[in-house]
């Protein structure tokens, strides 16, 4: 490959990975085409996007860049996954698919997040983390507890009162 086609392809490759922070790296080779349009369908139904690259070229494609930790020292087949909500989505994403015996040649090999160079197993542990929308959840629970208990101590004696006040009226309303 020459070196104009190389910076070209190094050129694209900055170019699709721009704004990207955070992303997973894996290997699919051995997947057939069929297991391979499957996956591809499958990761774009989340807005995931994977790109098979090239270590060197990926390596000067990130050079300066938040992604630039997962490329460092990495040898064999590998490619980039990226998008999602955010990485915990993203991880769960890719490990479910690992977990899959539809794709078994399918494997995770690392990734970066934060600028931090991710391994297997971390991406594995990562999966395991609540997602945004969980945490949004959990947070908005959390900010809701104090006032929905707020309100039940308020309402709790008063409703024993009205309900004290309904049996005498009832007792006056029966003929003695």
């Amino acid at each position: 490959m020459s070196k104009y086609v190389k910076n070209l392809i190094v050129d694209e490759l900055r170019e699709r990975l721009s704004g990207t922070e955070e992303a997973l790296l894996v290997d699919v080779i051995g997947l057939d085409v069929n297991r391979t349009v499957a996956l591809r369908r499958r990761l774009r139904e989340k807005n995931i996007d994977l790109m098979v690259v090239k270590n060197s070229l990926a390596r000067r494609a990130t050079e300066g860049t938040a992604l630039a930790p997962a490329f460092e020292g990495l040898k064999g087949t590998t490619a980039v996954v990226w998008g999602g909500e955010d990485i915990v989505s993203l991880a769960k994403n890719v490990i479910a698919i690992d977990e899959d015996k539809d794709f078994k040649e399918f494997e995770t090999r690392g990734g970066v997040m934060d600028g931090a160079p991710l391994s297997a197993e971390k991406v594995k542990e990562v999966s395991k983390w609540p997602s945004r929308e969980e945490q949004l959840s959990l947070l908005l629970g959390q900010i809701l507890s104090p006032g929905s208990l707020l309100q039940s101590q308020l309402l709790g004696p008063g409703g024993s009162v009205a309900s004290q006040v309904q049996q005498i009226a009832k007792k006056e309303d029966e003929p003695t």
